[in-house]
Parts: structure tokens; sequence; C-alpha cells
């Protein structure tokens, strides 16, 4: 706040705001597979994953605040957050998941911002896990593009990856909207329930696409 007792511009709203889409999926739909293409071709990706670990890294702003809110237990011994203590706490402990929330999400909006404002390419590709379920990240996309397969292939593949069982698997989804909920909320569907080079020739067309309304907007 000012002197004034005026609230600061929006780093977005301190420049012309370059074309935003917003994309989402549930785990295991290929959301970082989508993101590393669109960066290939050339757009700004901003990753809230990335800056959510950047942020609870050894030296991260948000390790302090976690470790007063949660104690040293969920503290690994290099610095870093240690995810595995901190995911069996929030989920035995629903009001401990909202309180590490309240934490890093202002801190992860704040950085995602100034990212989107910073950025050099020709449109931005804004990836956020939980743009659905949060009105914050929807009100500043222009489109919104989902990430989608069948719920069994999901877990199937957050299993090969993580290591997770089913049941943990599912306790994940379901805390995230339904595949019905992303469909519905979706300007734009890329299905990747096939091959990687069947994921990037929707991604190479929707990249045309964007990088068109972008250029329109200029």
């Amino acid at each position: 706040m000012t002197a004034n007792g005026h609230t600061p511009p929006s780093p977005l709203t301190t420049r012309k705001r370059l074309f935003v889409v917003g994309l989402t999926g549930g785990i295991g739909s290929g959301k970082s597979a989508a993101a590393d293409r669109f960066a290939a071709l050339g757009a700004s990706v901003v990753d809230t994953d990335a800056i959510a670990h950047a942020l609870t890294a050894p030296g991260g702003e948000a390790i302090a605040p976690i470790r007063a809110a949660f104690g040293g237990a969920v503290i690994a011994t290099d610095g870093s957050l240690d995810r595995a203590a901190m995911r069996a706490l929030a989920f035995a402990e629903p009001r401990a998941r909202k309180r590490l929330e309240s934490i890093l999400h202002p801190m992860i909006r704040l950085e995602s911002e100034r990212q989107c404002a910073a950025a050099g390419g020709p449109y931005v590709i804004l990836a956020v896990p939980l743009l659905i379920e949060s009105g914050t990240y929807r009100e500043r996309c222009d489109r919104i593009c989902v990430i989608d397969c069948p719920e069994q292939l999901q877990i199937e593949r957050v299993q090969a990856r993580n290591g997770l069982d089913e049941a943990q698997v599912r306790a994940i989804m379901a805390a995230q909207a339904s595949r019905a909920m992303r469909r519905d909320a979706a300007d734009d569907i890329v299905d990747n329930s096939g091959t990687l080079d069947e994921l990037y020739a929707q991604v190479d067309a929707l990249h045309e696409r964007y990088a068109h309304s972008s250029s329109d907007r200029s």
C-alpha cells in the first residue's frame, strides 16, 4: 500500500499484458510434457510447481514460515521441505494442508505474476495444477487448456513415476477437481491418452493458434 492509502498496481497491470494460456490437468495427465513442448516451441512457461519447489528448497523463502508453523519434523536435513513428511501430515490433518496452502499460495501467486509480467515469448503458458479450483488464476487467463486422459491411466502413470500405491494416488486425485469439472472449464482440451508424438502434434497446433491470438492482440 502506498503512502496515500492506495494499493499499488499488480505487475501484470503495469504494462500491456501478454496473451496468457492457463495450462492444467490432473496428476499424471502429462501437464509437464505439454509445458515442455510449448517451451520448446518458444512460449514463455511460468510453472507454479517449479515456483513452489524453489520456495521450499534449502534457503527458500517459505522454509522459515513452514518451520514456524509445523516444526522441524517437516524440514529435511538439507534444509528443504520434507515432502513425504508434509504429505503424510497434510492427509492426516486437513487443517495442516490448509495452513500450508495459506503460507505457500500467496508467495506462489506473487512470483507467478512477476514472471508473467517479465515474460519475453509470444505468449505465456501459466501452468497451474489447481487452476480450475482457484478463481485467482482463472481470471488471469485468456484461455484454459486442459491436458486430459482417463483416470485409470493417470493412476498407472503416477504409480510408475512416484511409486505410490493406488489408494495414495486416488487420495491425491480426490483433492483435485474432477475430470468432468476440468473438461467443462476448458477452452481447449488435449487428449494425452496416446503417444508422446500424438501429444506433441496437438500442442503444436495450439501453439500456432495461441501465437496468432497474441499477435492479433498486439
